[in-house]
């Protein structure tokens, strides 16, 4: 096992544990990264204009037989205040087998860039491990963005408590930051 206190310590501390999932064991890394170089780690702050493209997401466990999906979620829409549509939904891909990346898998719903407009947002990446082997086929993409519920999705797919997950907070920038 990968887990330990201190690994969803700041899942916890950010309540991404009890708002988006329910507590879990981690047993596979996942990391992700932005063409910019930009590593996502835990409570770090990125930017939106270093979110334009899709990032890789590389699973470090299972082999090619195992299959994962990823979601990717805003909890703070429209803001952290008042989180009214919470989640947003921001990506979902589905059927990327262990030890490769998101561009194996199927994009079930494609990526949109993050772009708080007020306050700082919790962008968090959920990682499941599929208990069926192809899910792009079944799975039907929600018909809104706003007011998805990684805790229902889960539920209705099958994919039982995450194995993985990692988030960044991401706020508006003012357009001397931009440049």
């Amino acid at each position: 096992m990968l887990s330990s206190t201190t690994d969803l310590q700041p899942l916890v501390i950010s309540k991404v544990i009890d708002e988006v999932v329910d507590n879990f064991t981690t047993t596979v890394k996942m990391s992700v990264m932005y063409k910019s170089n930009q590593r996502v780690n835990n409570g770090h702050e990125l930017f939106p204009s270093t979110l334009t493209s899709k990032p890789r997401v590389v699973v470090h466990g299972g082999d090619m037989r195992t299959f994962y999906t990823l979601i990717m979620t805003d909890p703070d829409a429209p803001g952290p205040s008042d989180p009214y549509l919470r989640e947003y939904l921001h990506w979902i891909i589905t059927d990327i087998p262990g030890t490769t990346d998101s561009s194996f898998g199927k994009e079930v719903v494609s990526y949109e860039m993050p772009r708080p407009n007020i306050g700082i947002h919790r962008i968090v990446f959920v990682l499941f491990k599929q208990k069926k082997k192809r899910l792009c086929h079944v799975i039907t993409p929600p018909p809104c963005r706003d007011g998805f519920k990684t805790r229902f999705f889960a539920d209705q797919y099958e994919l039982g408590l995450p194995v993985a997950a990692v988030f960044f907070n991401c706020q508006r920038e003012s357009a001397a930051r931009r440049r």
